[in-house]
């Protein structure tokens, strides 16, 4: 049972005039409905996802539209749809997240931005940028300019960004340049309001059907020698007509304020930051007018000169509040209001950071330079001295706490409880004090965690599914065989081709990793073509049990690509795990070794179960659930069994025995059963502290009767 978006589905069919409530990135969606999109692609990827998850189970409704919608291998294969937008009036939108899925993507990209598009593109990116990040800290302005590519940021009310949505088919369609929206986090999670439109029905769509393929143009590819001619298109004509597009309906907003000699120039997204910011200097209000004259930049690629000039000419001083680094902006600003002979003098990164999200207190500190050299009456502000300091006061305290050594207590992401990936880690955390310390090439997906306490595995991550060909360099030069550990989203989304393709032509003599959990969990459990078919979860007899193993597509395709040493091991089998990873280590065998770790992801088989378990208790039916404990008067307190494991729920409580001093391990609340601390102590032949309870509900007369007899025996043999 995977998580359902009924109710964000019906939110897309409000009609003229109906309100919408909601985040932005739900807005965005709606807003390519009402624009007429063809076809919609993508890759799910937070903070983003949810425009996909929507859309695909959302469709029936969309199928009633003649929408096509396609959730694709991998940014890639998204980027490579909106080929069908070169020839024909196809209006196509796919979506990624941030710059890592950008990367992915970029050979398409730049062969699609070569000829220029018919039918308006536009490219839903999630910014993931900033203080909750989750990726490399990049921008994907780079390539809109590489490629002259349009680049949106909108200011975040999702009226605005509604109407950038439209506004970005048209002007894609005007310049014949693909265009990107990026959309911060923040934008993302906005929530708000806006008056609906109708959904308008694709022009061409599998229900309105083109007739004929487009004539044969040669002009119309990405290849020589008419890319030259492309290059010259860009600059002589495509700009050209997006600045016009741009000037025409005012896609860029100027904000009047009472300062006229001074202004601002922002990027969209970050305008309600910096209206909060000002609000502390007393130079906005609660509704969003500011006392400084605003360029607030909605399209951030290409800017237009004339209206740069126009808002700077007669300005003393501008200040550039540009995200990340380079400050691409910036230096193309100075750039024009030279060429323009216009004198205002420019700031930006001289008081802003280089890199790092631009948060409230970020912007602030800059405007306190600004405002001090431009506006001092202003720089003494009861409110921004008091917020300023008393954040300085809050900082200085926190650190006075922990220079009295009371440090804050760690806590780094890690797995759910009874998440199928920590067993393995407990088995390879075994085997490696049996065989010594192995090379470990990690990868992007929840097994990333592994590389967090307790486990601190994995010396590489370089990209999605590249584990195994990031350790093909490394590999040949250590004295025992690498590991390579990679998701099933990982392996469908790039490691089948660069990497055990790659293994298999070179004759890497390594060993992969691949755990099979079913779904591409990292980025919320999507179905993949290795999930366990609908049927199979329907028909299965014991609801209880992992599903994976119905779903045989992985193991298929290694056998038909040529693998041929293969173990398949479920994941909480910790002992039998870490026997096959010894004798992968260990095998005579030269060549790519394949260990795959079968388990279903924790969240789905709690999705799939707990109805189920919900309608038999409401049936008086019996239901039985196991759960794992620790005797008090066993245990040794060494706590090796937590170094070992790392669940949440396998914790610390005081000894309850007087004469002992150190704590002993304790089970807590949130125990799903999953037996993983029993399993390790028996693998790594720990203290047998652990037992496991069956806890029954709705019990049988005949389990009433003898847990009646047990509990008076029991109580007969205690002493008084």
């Amino acid at each position: 049972m995977e998580v359902s978006f009924s109710h964000e589905v019906e939110s897309l069919k409000l009609g003229e005039g109906d309100v919408f409530h909601g985040e932005g990135i739900l807005a965005i969606t709606k807003a390519l409905l009402q624009s007429g999109v063809s076809y919609v692609g993508g890759y799910q990827g937070a903070p983003a996802s949810h425009l996909l998850d929507v859309l695909v189970q959302g469709k029936s409704y969309l199928d009633e539209l003649g929408v096509h919608v396609q959730a694709c291998a991998n940014e890639a294969s998204a980027a490579a749809m909106l080929g069908a937008s070169i020839h024909y009036p196809l209006r196509g939108a796919v979506t990624w997240k941030s710059i890592v899925g950008t990367n992915v993507a970029a050979d398409a990209l730049s062969n699609l931005a070569s000829p220029g598009v018919k039918g308006g593109v536009l490219m839903i990116v999630g910014e993931d940028y900033g203080e909750g990040a989750s990726v490399i800290q990049e921008r994907t302005h780079a390539y809109a300019l590489k490629s002259s590519l349009l680049m949106l940021d909108p200011r975040p009310d999702l009226t605005r960004m509604v109407e950038m949505v439209e506004h970005g088919f048209r002007l894609s369609e005007a310049s014949n340049m693909p265009a990107i929206m990026e959309l911060r986090i923040r934008a993302c999670h906005v929530r708000g309001s806006f008056v609906a439109k109708n959904n308008v029905p694709p022009l061409f769509s599998a229900k309105q059907l083109m007739q004929e393929p487009a004539a044969f143009d040669y002009s119309r590819l990405a290849h020589p020698p008419v890319t030259f001619g492309h290059e010259k298109l860009k600059h002589e004509a495509r700009i050209p007509a997006a600045r016009a597009y741009i000037a025409e309906h005012q896609l860029n907003e100027h904000f009047a304020g009472e300062f006229k000699d001074l202004g601002i120039v922002v990027q969209g997204g970050l305008y309600n930051t910096l209206i909060r910011t000002l609000q502390q200097f007393d130079l906005a209000d609660a509704f969003g007018n500011s006392k400084i004259p605003l360029l607030v930049l909605n399209v951030t690629y290409p800017l237009v000169p004339d209206e740069v000039r126009v808002f700077c000419e007669s300005k003393q001083a501008v200040l550039v509040v540009e995200e990340g680094q380079p400050e691409f902006i910036e230096q193309e600003i100075a750039t024009l209001l030279r060429r323009q002979n216009v004198r205002a003098a420019l700031h930006g990164k001289d008081w802003l950071p280089q890199g790092g999200e631009y948060t409230a207190l970020v912007m602030a500190k800059g405007l306190l330079a600004y405002v001090q050299k431009y506006l001092p009456e202003h720089a003494g502000s009861a409110t921004a001295e008091g917020w300023l300091q008393g954040h300085q006061v809050r900082v200085q305290a926190a650190q006075t706490h922990l220079k009295q050594g009371q440090n804050l207590p760690v806590r780094p992401p890690g797995f759910c409880v009874g998440c199928p990936e920590r067993p393995v880690f407990s088995a390879l955390k075994l085997v490696q004090k049996e065989i010594g310390d192995v090379h470990i090439s990690a990868d992007i997906g929840c097994h990333a965690f592994g590389t967090f306490a307790p486990f601190s595995m994995g010396h590489t991550i370089l990209g999605y599914g590249m584990s195994l060909a990031s350790g093909a360099g490394v590999s040949p030069m250590m004295q025992r065989r690498g590991l390579s550990i990679m998701g099933d989203g990982g392996f469908w989304h790039n490691g089948l081709l660069t990497g055990v393709q790659s293994a298999l032509f070179n004759g890497n003599d390594t060993v992969l990793l691949i755990f099979k959990n079913g779904y591409t969990s990292a980025t919320g459990t999507q179905d993949i073509i290795s999930t366990p078919q609908d049927a199979a979860k329907l028909a299965a007899a014991d609801k209880l049990q992992s599903l994976v193993h119905t779903n045989q597509t992985i193991e298929r395709t290694l056998k038909g690509i040529g693998i041929e040493w293969m173990r398949t091991v479920h994941t909480y089998d910790v002992a039998k795990m870490r026997k096959t990873l010894a004798e992968a280590f260990h095998s005579d065998f030269n060549g790519l070794k394949v260990i795959i770790a079968e388990g279903e992801c924790q969240l789905e088989r709690q999705r799939r179960v707990k109805p189920w378990i919900t309608n038999l208790l409401k049936r008086g039916k019996r239901v039985q659930r196991v759960k794992y404990g620790v005797d008090d008067d066993v245990c040794n307190g060494d706590h090796a069994c937590i170094r070992l494991s790392g669940c949440p729920t396998l914790t610390l409580k005081d000894n309850p025995d007087p004469l002992k001093v150190d704590p002993v391990a304790t089970v807590i609340d949130g125990c799903v059963g999953c037996g993983l601390c029993g399993e390790n102590a028996h693998a790594a032949t720990l203290c047998p502290s652990f037992y496991r309870a069956e806890i029954v509900k709705n019990p049988k007369l005949l389990e009433r009767v003898f847990a009646g007899a047990r509990a008076r025996l029991i109580r007969a043999l205690q002493p008084l």
